[in-house]
């Protein structure tokens, strides 16, 4: 077993130095499982309007749940394989943990029928989905502003 030197020390923004970035398979399974769980969340805002005006909003809302929360735990396998395989930083894997551990709260939430609790965390939960993929899909994506002077 080789031990690691400081040149394979993962930096802040996913890539290791002395290796090449964690972009490969990896970085796209991360990029989609963050996507599907984004869709996911979209969907269960939908199905939250529905749930109040029609019959089988509830029936949705439920399927969505468990899209949701098996999206989820997707990331959280997408996170670890991007890290130790892919060369990655280990940063991602506690943001999708911290996520599954969200989705696990509002699952109870919904569960319990308390809306007051419920509905705000859906609404942050879609919100650092959302900051989670644009985060992921602009790394190495580099904007130049045009200088002021």
């Amino acid at each position: 077993m080789a031990t690691r030197t400081t040149a394979d020390r993962a930096t802040e923004d996913g890539t290791t130095e002395g290796r090449a970035p964690a972009d490969g398979r990896t970085g796209t399974f991360l990029r989609v499982s963050i996507a599907l769980q984004t869709l996911a969340l979209f969907f269960q805002a939908a199905t939250a309007g529905l749930l109040l005006s029609t019959s089988y909003g509830e029936t949705l809302h439920g399927v969505g749940a468990r899209v949701m929360y098996g999206a989820s735990m997707l990331y959280v396998l997408a996170a670890v394989l991007a890290w130790r395989p892919g060369g990655g930083s280990p940063r991602p894997i506690l943001y999708a943990s911290g996520f599954l551990a969200l989705a696990s709260v509002q699952v109870v939430l919904g569960i319990a029928h308390v809306p007051a609790l419920h509905v705000p965390l859906g609404v942050l939960m879609f919100g650092l989905s959302v900051l989670a993929l644009a985060r992921r899909t602009s790394k190495g994506a580099t904007v130049k502003c045009p200088s002021l002077t």
